[in-house]
């Protein structure tokens, strides 16, 4: 049975965050679909995918390449964020599940006590953990995929600092929660955008890739 493009997509996807596959690097069919191990037909639909979703552009005598975003680029995309952040936190409070809010608080009680322990590198994932979460209970599908799109992309543009009072971050998150579970959309709006402004100033632009011009062109599997 051949593996499905969106499988492929989501390895490409994810080479292309890592670094695997570098900016402005050509991205041909054949050499694509023998590392992928699959036919050309799901590669040439990924392809097309990510260039809709903005990590692949097509070039005139070179083809598919992996997207160079400029300066600009990047932080409209992280300011986008930090505004839609708010707005599904906003959302959650009013459409979460108790599911949603078992997961969210498991998440949070771990978060908090990785942070006390020192475990940085536990952090990230769980924040991210939370973060797509928190979209989930917004309970609007399209919402929840831009943010899984622009937190992808983000990580792909930015190097992102640990938090400073990792302890404080997480307390923050406890808080978010504690408003969606009460139905609060106003406070876990605010909580979500003091939270989310405070997590954008440690992000810096990666050092390589990223261009300074404003008019630029395997199923391997934010801190925010």
């Amino acid at each position: 049975m051949g593996i499905p493009a969106q499988s492929v997509c989501t390895a490409i996807r994810e080479d292309i965050v890592s670094g695997v596959h570098e900016r402005g690097s050509r991205l041909t069919e054949g050499r694509l679909a023998r590392r992928y191990g699959v036919s050309r037909v799901p590669v040439r639909e990924a392809l097309r995918t990510l260039e809709a979703e903005g990590f692949v552009v097509t070039r005139r005598h070179a083809g598919a390449c992996v997207a160079e975003p400029t300066e600009r680029e990047a932080a409209d995309l992280l300011e986008i964020r930090t505004l839609l952040e708010p707005l599904g936190a906003a959302r959650a409070a009013r459409r979460r599940t108790d599911a949603h809010l078992k997961v969210l608080r498991g998440l949070v009680r771990l978060g908090q006590e990785r942070a006390r322990l020192g475990e940085g590198e536990e952090l990230r994932p769980l924040g991210a953990w939370f973060h797509e979460t928190l979209a989930q209970a917004s309970g609007s599908p399209g919402l929840t995929a831009l943010l899984t799109q622009l937190r992808q992309k983000v990580t792909w543009m930015y190097a992102i600092d640990p938090p400073a009072a990792p302890v404080e971050s997480w307390a923050e998150r406890g808080a978010i929660v504690d408003a969606v579970a009460r139905g609060d959309a106003e406070r876990a709006r605010a909580l979500t955008a003091r939270h989310a402004e405070r997590a954008a100033a440690a992000h810096r632009l990666r050092a390589t890739g990223v261009r300074t011009s404003q008019h630029a062109v395997n199923n391997r599997g934010d801190q925010n």
